[in-house]
């Protein structure tokens, strides 16, 4: 995997240090993103299956709690970039049952898995916010479901074959209108969307965790 830096372009930083006399004390120096070329590379396994990461160009992943009972944890490989743990969640369940992969924003989203569709769409998010989900049988795990959240655009639907870093299942994630829990890790401004994947074993009753959206 390639390491890249993204700065915004600075000509007049570049005059500046071009001239005769000092710096003015008031010049700042854009931090640096950084940026991984995947070659769409696992970044995770969840007992038989393996994750490929859903985009080109990865900033992080970022492991937290799910808010299913039936999520599997995820386990980190080598490849995964700059993976971390968020702060627990208070959701009574394991601190690595899904992924939030901050990606480059208008780049097209893959699959992680190899499998079949089982159902695509859209969704509220939170009772008031649009977003786009694929939820994918995986070849290697039948039963279990993989889900993938935060998308726009989706491009499979119920019933489709997917291969893992190979099928689109969308040309973006989605950029959600709040900041996110992911955000805080950002390594530059302003913050880019992330791709949200759990693996979910469906037989495992999920409990009710509020009223729901009115």
């Amino acid at each position: 995997m390639a390491v890249l830096l993204a700065a915004p372009a600075c000509g007049t930083a570049d005059a500046l240090r071009a001239s005769a006399g000092p710096a003015p004390a008031t010049s700042t120096t854009t931090k640096p993103r950084a940026v991984t070329e995947t070659s769409w590379s696992p970044f995770a396994t969840a007992g038989p299956l393996t994750l490929t990461h859903p985009a080109a160009q990865v900033e992080r992943v970022a492991f937290h709690q799910s808010g299913h009972d039936g999520a599997r944890q995820l386990t980190a490989l080598p490849t995964a970039v700059a993976p971390t743990t968020l702060e627990d969640r208070q959701r009574d369940t394991g601190a690595a049952g899904a992924a939030d992969i901050v990606v480059a924003p208008d780049t097209e989203i893959r699959s992680p898995v190899t499998g079949r569709v089982k159902r695509a769409g859209r969704y509220v998010l939170y009772c008031k916010h649009s977003d786009d989900y694929v939820v994918i049988e995986p070849d290697d795990r039948p039963g279990w479901e993989v889900k993938v959240l935060h998308i726009d655009g989706v491009r499979v639907r119920a019933g489709n074959r997917v291969v893992a870093g190979q099928t689109v299942l969308a040309p973006r994630a989605t950029q959600l209108p709040f900041e996110s829990q992911v955000d805080k890790v950002r390594t530059a401004d302003p913050a880019w969307p992330h791709v949200h994947i759990e693996v979910v074993d469906p037989t495992i009753p999920d409990r009710p965790t509020g009223p729901g959206c009115p």
